[in-house]
């Protein structure tokens, strides 16, 4: 259970980025609790999704979502953040500790990939969503279309209000490679959050080289992709316990 007191004397700032298809709404039941806990908590929704999705444009591209992320910073004039990325969100977070690295005191990476310098999302994604974007690409289009919250493994109570809230994804995200320096491994705090019961062997790959990293630390959660909707008490006992 998380609680203030004792537990977390002092405030502390949390950056939470969505992942592919979602937006900030996601985060809503862990940025209650650590807001409750007395924290400070910004989520928000990249360009061209969620209720910025009248914002979707053929320009997007990665280089949009990492200055979403560091501009949010910069003009809140956030420091010591512990800067959470979930899934997709491993891209733009990573590439955004590049510009921000002497702001974030702490990385935590929820069922997220990983990349390395040059790589581009649509290398490392699962084949559903491989597929999905050369389709889209095929015919032109700047978008694709989300999966059901099923295939993330939402639990059964919320997949209809996921569902309900999914929107379609900007392709050129997917296509441009990332630019690193290797910022992100030097964060001092960092932490790798596995569901496994999501296949994803870019994950898999991940979690395992970082629990045999000493300057990592890792967690197993047993719920779906979405831990943020399907274990949000867990998730928020998880970036205290980093933070």
């Amino acid at each position: 259970m998380v609680s203030g007191g004792a537990a977390t004397p002092a405030r502390k700032t949390f950056v939470l980025v969505h992942g592919a298809w979602h937006g900030g709404w996601c985060w809503r039941r862990v940025a209650d609790l650590l807001e409750k806990a007395g924290h400070r908590v910004f989520a928000p929704t990249l360009t061209g999704l969620g209720e910025r999705s009248h914002l979707l444009h053929r320009d997007i591209n990665l280089d949009t979502h990492i200055a979403d992320i560091v501009n949010l910073v910069k003009w809140e004039d956030l420091g010591g953040v512990v800067l959470a990325a979930h899934s997709y969100a491993g891209f733009p977070v990573s590439g955004a500790i590049e510009q921000i690295f002497d702001r974030v005191a702490a990385a935590v990476f929820i069922d997220a990939f990983l990349p390395e310098d040059g790589q581009k999302s649509l290398d490392l994604a699962s084949d559903f969503t491989r597929k999905a974007t050369m389709e889209a690409v095929a015919k032109g289009e700047i978008s694709q279309p989300p999966p059901p919250a099923a295939r993330f493994g939402v639990n059964e109570r919320d997949r209809a209000w996921v569902d309900s809230k999914l929107t379609p994804h900007p392709v050129g995200v997917q296509l441009q490679p990332i630019k690193l320096t290797g910022a992100r491994e030097r964060v001092a705090k960092k932490i790798y959050i596995r569901a496994p019961q999501y296949p994803q062997p870019a994950f898999d790959k991940y979690y395992l080289a970082k629990k045999a990293d000493p300057s990592w630390r890792t967690y197993g959660v047993l719920c779906g992709h979405d831990v943020m909707i399907d274990m949000p008490e867990r998730l928020a006992e998880m970036l205290l316990e980093v933070a």
